[in-house]
């Protein structure tokens, strides 16, 4: 990959992660539907009978109903060849039902990780750790150490 490939990879997945941030429902749509191979291979576990683009919009807009000011911010970014990865600090307060929990009104602040691999400027591979843990810890649903 050239220096302006990886680079114009880093930007795709910035502007994900701000169409995202903004809780607007066409926009991150028309972001998947830009920035997201249709046949996406999606390595995280979901709980989804679809595949593909459609898994990924499925889960933003999961997590949009539950959290409808999600923020998410880069800490980090690290690209090498054809592959970016974002080191995140996600905020929301949860509004809606979250991971069958009623809404609580709490915010949350967890990390995550995204790795992804471009094929022809789309994102063609998704990795992604998320510390689930830590949200349900805040919502009350599972207890702190």
């Amino acid at each position: 990959m050239t220096t302006t490939e990886v680079a114009t990879n880093k930007a795709a997945l910035r502007r994900f992660h701000d169409a995202v941030s903004t809780g607007d429902a066409d926009v991150i749509s028309r972001t998947i539907d830009e920035i997201i191979h249709p046949d996406v291979l999606i390595h995280t576990p979901l709980p989804l009978a679809t595949t593909g683009r459609q898994s990924m919009k499925e889960v933003l807009a999961a997590l949009d109903r539950a959290f409808p000011d999600l923020d998410v911010h880069i800490e980090d970014v690290i690209a090498e060849g054809d592959k970016v990865v974002t080191r995140n600090t996600v905020t929301g307060t949860q509004q809606g039902e979250y991971m069958g929990i009623a809404p609580t009104g709490k915010t949350v602040t967890y990390q995550e990780t995204l790795i992804v691999r471009f094929a022809d400027g789309q994102v063609a591979e998704t990795w992604a750790v998320v510390d689930v843990l830590s949200v349900l810890r805040q919502l009350g649903a599972f207890p702190a150490p």
